[in-house]
């Protein structure tokens, strides 16, 4: 069995002292490859230099993240889409509009996303969007851009039933899920109900949202086990069929090789 880490920042500072060795378990456990979307300008290099380093198994994205897009945020965008050119990404991340740690932004939030999505389209590359209470926002934004051939993830989903039936209306989005779909009286565990298991990617957002048992600890890859097991019972499959289902999914969605 295998699985792809479909959302991951390994490169932050938190793996600083085990970078090597958290990587090692990772492919030890059954993970083929790991996915890292961008964040800003601060996070370039060191994402840069984990897919120098290890450039068969993590693959990058390019995007700037909407808690990083201020008043000002022109010269970041300006220097990440320069970016674009100078190697091969996997898909356009993470981007999209987060209105739950602060409003005051918004109109640059949705000017930057809207921009980022018009990147993906030129560059037929998917989205990884990160979406935290703005989900009409960013559904606003998609239909505004318009154009069919746009396609991605919705990152940690975290909406309700009625957002899963926008998003099915979409056609070519996914979802991504986390290790809190492990977590008591996840309102994720409902969610699941209503979608599909072609619709779903399984991702860690690593060091962050570690599953039982290893809530409250910096998550990485291997943990994405507990994600699928709880998945699989969910849906009442076996870990062999969920394994193998979502990790079709996410090389059909990346194309990474």
């Amino acid at each position: 069995m295998r699985l792809i880490d479909s959302h991951s920042h390994i490169y932050l500072e938190e793996f600083d002292t085990d970078r090597s060795q958290v990587i090692q378990t990772a492919k030890q456990s059954g993970i083929s490859a790991v996915l890292l979307p961008n964040v800003d300008v601060t996070t370039l290099d060191p994402l840069f230099r984990i897919c120098d380093q290890y450039p068969d198994f993590v693959f990058p994205m390019m995007g700037l993240h909407p808690t990083s897009v201020n008043g000002s945020y022109a010269s970041q965008l300006n220097r990440i889409e320069k970016m674009l050119t100078s190697r091969n990404y996997c898909g356009i991340g993470e981007i999209g509009i987060d209105l739950f740690w602060s409003q005051q932004h918004i109109k640059e939030q949705k000017e930057v996303f809207e921009e980022q999505l018009r990147w993906s389209i030129r560059m037929q590359l998917p989205v990884s969007i990160h979406t935290r209470n703005a989900f009409p926002e960013v559904f606003d934004s998609i239909y505004k851009v318009g154009d069919p051939s746009l396609k991605g993830v919705f990152h940690c989903f975290s909406g309700t039933v009625t957002d899963l039936e926008e998003i099915k209306r979409l056609a070519n989005f996914k979802i991504g899920i986390d290790g809190n779909i492990t977590y008591k009286k996840s309102p994720l565990v409902e969610i699941l109900q209503y979608t599909p298991l072609e619709m779903i990617l399984l991702e860690t957002d690593a060091p962050y949202l570690a599953p039982v048992p290893y809530r409250g600890k910096r998550n990485e890859p291997a943990n994405l086990w507990e994600t699928a097991r709880k998945t699989a019972e969910i849906f009442q499959l076996s870990l062999e069929e969920v394994a193998h289902q979502t990790w079709k999914n996410t090389m059909e969605m990346f194309q990474i090789l």
